[in-house]
C-alpha cells in the first residue's frame, strides 16, 4: 500500500464527524481536519442555562518517506504551535487537543523511544478556561507497526479497524 492510499483510508475514517482539508493546510504537512462540538447545559428550562462547553480537536497528517526522531520532533512541535494558534480559551472552553499522525515508509530503530516521550500540554487561566493536549500517532507502512504517546494510544486502534496495521 502506498502513502496516499494510506492517506485515503485515514481521511475517510475521519471525514464523517471532522471537516477534512487537503488544500491550502499549513505547510508541511499534507491534510488537516477538524472537530467542534458546543454543549449546553440547562436546569429544567432553557433560561437556567448552567454551562456552555466547547471541545475542539486539530488533526494534522504527514507523509514521510523515512522518518527519524529529529524529523517526528520538529513535525510534533510545528503542529502543535499551529493547533494552539487556533485556541481560544474563555469560560465556557473545555479542551481543544491537537493530534499529528505521521505515514512513514520507513522508520528508524529508536523512533519508538522518542514516540513515547513526546509530551506536550497547556492549561489556559489554570485549567478554568480548559486546557490542550498532545496526541502523536506514527505508522510504518514497510512492516505495519505503529508508535504513539500516551494520549495517542487510541489512534493506533483506528490504524488497526482500517486495515493499516496488524
Amino acid at each position: 500500500m502506498t502513502s496516499d492510499e494510506a492517506l485515503e483510508k485515514l481521511l475517510s475514517a475521519y471525514e464523517g464527524y471532522y471537516t477534512i482539508k487537503k488544500e491550502n493546510v499549513t505547510i508541511p504537512f499534507t491534510a488537516e481536519a477538524e472537530f467542534h462540538c458546543h454543549t449546553e447545559n440547562y436546569m429544567l428550562v432553557k433560561a437556567a442555562k448552567i454551562a456552555d462547553i466547547d471541545s475542539n480537536e486539530y488533526i494534522y497528517f504527514s507523509i514521510q518517506p523515512q522518518l527519524n526522531s529529529l524529523q517526528l520532533s520538529e513535525l510534533s512541535l510545528k503542529a502543535w504551535n499551529a493547533g494552539l494558534e487556533k485556541v481560544k480559551p474563555y469560560n465556557g472552553h473545555r479542551n481543544s487537543d491537537v493530534t499529528l499522525i505521521v505515514i512513514a515508509d520507513r522508520f528508524d530503530e529508536n523512533l519508538k523511544k522518542t514516540a513515547r516521550k513526546l509530551h506536550m500540554s497547556k492549561n489556559y487561566n489554570f485549567g478554568l478556561y480548559g486546557w490542550s493536549n498532545f496526541r502523536l500517532a506514527a505508522i510504518d507502512l514497510s512492516d505495519g507497526n505503529s508508535v504513539s504517546n500516551f494520549q495517542g494510544r487510541d489512534i493506533k486502534k483506528l490504524f488497526s479497524k482500517t486495515g493499516l496495521s496488524s
